[in-house]
């Protein structure tokens, strides 16, 4: 609207220099000039209309094959967003070039330049449809869907667990508060219930920190980001409980943000639980379709890597007086392989090739991980994968691939191969 408005102003001294200079502009007069705009607004509200279409019908198919938590990411496509934008926006600049159009019988006044302006921008709206057409067509594929939503974990592993943690600035402290504090804090907190229900989305810590150094208290959250929250219920403690008061309260929900569906900004495992749904549909018997699942499994893979190989971030966070001020709940990597292998290796215990892929992964894994605790938790989960493929696979010769890529993941994770273990998966066969 601006752009019409700006073109129809300067329209008479620039149509006459380029008129004379390139003699390119619309030269018609006002009934062509009427006519062809016409023809523009009409095909453009025409061609919306067929891209909204186009749209609902990737978004039932995502729906319906992928899971519906993924329509966020199709309803936030900059590609979509910009065609739908175009279309309607040279639709809306026609019309308003349109009205500016003066007859023989009035004061005569075409707009050459506006009217060649809108033919440019019909031009450009043809080569976005055709573009947008071959869009949908890649977005909808379960490759690109996977991906999508990999490269989007990897981002919020790279936002929430960052390479450079407690460089730059004074070291954190990462040694918890002695007994006797906890013991205190535990007997002597005030709890702050929540405003309302609904998926906790985001936390702002730096509020809550400026609230803790200015009232001279502790606050502990007692909810992480994609925990379901009841209202009333304690959101955090504030200790000590004496200084607690109604503002206080007031000012601490302020900083919590509740909403109807889990986002990926603060919750890690909600990217997480995007593939795992993928590939546990993939695996159902309607669908019977391992492939999607094992790509599901790589990105997976690809995301633990990183994760192993950065620090956790401490949940006591003091102020620059290193005086304790948050206890924040976190994320750890055993928490977030739980939400990684739990769903796909019960769905995929009858396939032998998801289960040779999830060990595969853990194997690939475990040359990442440095911490006793991540090692125990991959080995763990082979162990289960292993156990399960025991009772999920008939074939002799299937469970012997999956004893190997159990005995090669066990290696690498430092755990020498339990023979028992071992001689309980292949039992079957030798009956």
């Amino acid at each position: 609207m601006a752009l019409a408005f700006a073109v129809v102003a300067l329209d008479k001294p620039v149509t006459n220099w380029l008129t004379l200079n390139w003699g390119w502009t619309f030269t018609g007069g006002a009934e062509g000039a009427s006519s062809l705009l016409g023809v523009i607004a009409g095909s453009m509200i025409t061609i919306a209309g067929v891209v909204f279409s186009m749209t609902l019908v990737a978004l039932s198919l995502a729906s319906s094959q992928l899971g519906p938590r993924l329509l966020h990411n199709f309803m936030r496509d900059t590609t979509t967003q910009t065609v739908l934008g175009t279309f309607v926006a040279t639709f809306l600049y026609c019309l308003i070039v349109l009205r500016t159009i003066r007859r023989p019988d009035e004061i005569t006044f075409v707009p050459h330049l506006s009217v060649t302006l809108g033919v440019l921008l019909a031009v450009v709206s043809v080569g976005l449809l055709i573009y947008f057409i071959h869009h949908v067509s890649v977005s909808i594929q379960a490759n690109e869907v996977v991906a999508l939503v990999g490269t989007e974990l990897i981002e919020g592993i790279e936002r929430l667990f960052p390479e450079n943690i407690g460089r730059g600035a004074p070291q954190i402290p990462t040694e918890p508060p002695d007994t006797a504090f906890l013991d205190t804090f535990d007997r002597q907190a005030h709890p702050v219930g929540s405003a309302g229900d609904g998926y906790l989305q985001f936390v702002d810590g730096m509020v809550l920190m400026a609230l803790a150094m200015k009232e001279d208290v502790v606050i502990r959250l007692e909810r992480r980001p994609g925990n379901y929250i009841v209202a009333a219920r304690p959101l955090a403690l504030v200790w000590p409980g004496s200084r607690v008061t109604d503002q206080l309260k007031g000012r601490i929900n302020s900083a919590f943000i509740l909403g109807n569906q889990r986002t990926s900004v603060q919750d890690i495992e909600f990217a997480v639980n995007q593939l795992v749904e993928i590939a546990v549909r993939a695996l159902s018997p309607g669908v019977n379709d391992p492939f999607t699942a094992m790509t599901c499994v790589d990105h997976l893979g690809s995301a633990l890597c990183r994760l192993a190989q950065r620090d956790m971030p401490s949940p006591y966070r003091h102020d620059s007086q290193d005086q304790l001020r948050l206890i924040t709940p976190i994320f750890t990597f055993p928490d977030v392989t739980e939400a990684a292998f739990n769903q796909i290796r019960q769905s995929g215990r009858t396939s032998t090739a998801v289960t040779i892929r999830l060990l595969e992964t853990i194997a690939e894994v475990a040359r990442s991980v440095h911490r006793p605790e991540d090692r125990a938790a991959l080995l763990r989960h082979a162990k289960m994968i292993a156990r399960g493929a025991r009772g999920g696979l008939s074939e002799g010769e299937d469970r012997q691939e999956v004893e190997e890529r159990y005995r090669t993941a066990s290696l690498l994770l430092g755990e020498s191969t339990d023979s028992l273990f071992l001689s309980e998966i292949t039992q079957k066969n030798t009956v």
